[in-house]
């Protein structure tokens, strides 16, 4: 239980909480974000490890000397990468072996598979980029695309776009806006709204997919 509030409190005070990782840890804190993100995106039963809001808190920190930019973007940028790109290959190698019964096992069946395949065949790459915006999304979506075998040359080169334009929307955003006034006095209930806004395109989905049954 310690452990769950622990994680809400990183998620919903994440601007508190880098002060301390800055503090005590200094240069290593680079290694520290390019964790969260890389076991965000890159391990299937994270998705709720902050992403977006922590792009936009570390840019905000960034424009304050506490990081810096060009360094942050490449730290981020790797560990998107490589996360989606090890999520792929998890997929790859187990998600047809998953047990029915198991928790992943209620998320990816073979009808799901078999429809996740025709999904990338249709919409390919696009769907790898637009996930990168969308927390639970980002991390299902590399692992379903290896566990429905979608071509790796393919995966890639959408995987590298949709890092380099996530990484740099939140990055950017944060380096030029989290210092204005207003947003910098609301720090905690802006970070609430991104994580809102984020997930907000998959509850639409998931709600119009339910009217529609």
């Amino acid at each position: 239980m310690e452990i769950i509030q622990g994680l809400i409190s990183f998620i919903l005070h994440i601007d508190k909480h880098l002060v301390d990782i800055i503090q005590n840890f200094g240069g290593w804190s680079y290694a520290i974000l390019f964790l969260i993100v890389f076991i965000e995106t890159g391990v299937v039963v994270f998705p709720f490890l902050p992403g977006d809001s922590l792009l936009f808190a570390s840019g905000a920190f960034a424009a304050v000397g506490s990081f810096h930019i060009a360094l942050l973007w490449i730290v981020f940028f790797v560990a998107a990468v490589l996360g989606d790109t090890m999520n792929y290959q998890i997929g790859k190698k187990v998600g047809t072996s998953i047990p029915p019964k198991s928790f992943l096992g209620k998320w990816i069946n073979q009808e799901k598979m078999f429809k996740a395949q025709q999904f990338f065949d249709k919409h390919g790459g696009k769907t790898i980029v637009i996930a990168r915006f969308m927390p639970f999304i980002r991390t299902f979506a590399p692992f379903i695309a290896g566990a429905s075998q979608m071509h790796y040359r393919y995966f890639i080169i959408y995987n590298v776009v949709g890092a380099a334009l996530w990484v740099t929307l939140g990055t950017v955003l944060g380096y030029f806006f989290g210092g204005i006034p207003i947003i910098k006095d609301n720090f905690s209930t802006v970070l609430l709204l991104i994580i809102f806004i984020s997930i907000l395109p998959g509850v639409i989905g998931f709600l119009r997919s339910r009217f529609k049954k």
